[in-house]
């Protein structure tokens, strides 16, 4: 399936109209209007990231000044600039309860003071934080009988299949 890169994974995966579906595409808006870089292009190394990825990824290492277009780059607007960068990677969080209300997000950009949490790894990331658990299993002692695709997802032009496993303990014998 294509989709959009203003709509979010709940809706896109499972046909969820959330109460933070214009939350995510505010996020996207505006990480868009910031950078001046397109959702449907690839950036960084080898073009292996998604434009919400390459953001987090440059927000993450402190590295977030090169995300943003040149033209926007001045000295008294740095921090602005990066604390934009904050509320829209927390509007483009995976989980619809992890993004902020619109009313959050106006209260997040238009006073300075207030706190704003640290976003996570954004929706649509193919890449793993270190410090994110991990859902992988490991197969100890057991065959895989079969492996065939139960979904497949389109994220721009990269592909992203789920498998179906049939997996059977082997005998410890």
């Amino acid at each position: 399936m294509n989709h959009s890169g203003y709509v979010p994974p709940e809706y896109v995966r499972k046909g969820i109209y959330s109460m933070k579906y214009d939350v995510y595409s505010f996020g996207v808006l505006l990480l868009q209007i910031v950078s001046g870089k397109r959702t449907a292009c690839y950036y960084g190394l080898n073009d292996s990231f998604n434009l919400l990825e390459f953001a987090y990824k440059l927000w993450k290492d402190g590295e977030g000044m090169e995300f943003f277009d040149s033209s926007l780059d001045d000295s008294s607007s740095t921090w602005k600039l990066m604390r934009c960068m904050q509320v829209a990677l927390l509007c483009v969080q995976e989980n619809p309860a992890d993004r902020p209300t619109m009313l959050e997000v106006y209260t997040l950009l238009k006073n300075e003071t207030a706190n704003i949490t640290t976003p996570r790894k954004p929706a649509f990331s193919f890449s793993r934080d270190e410090d994110e658990e991990s859902n992988d299993c490991t197969l100890k002692n057991s065959v895989i009988l079969e492996a065939s695709p139960s979904q497949e997802h389109y994220f721009g032009s990269k592909k992203s299949v789920q498998l179906k496993l049939e997996v059977v303990p082997l005998s410890t014998k």
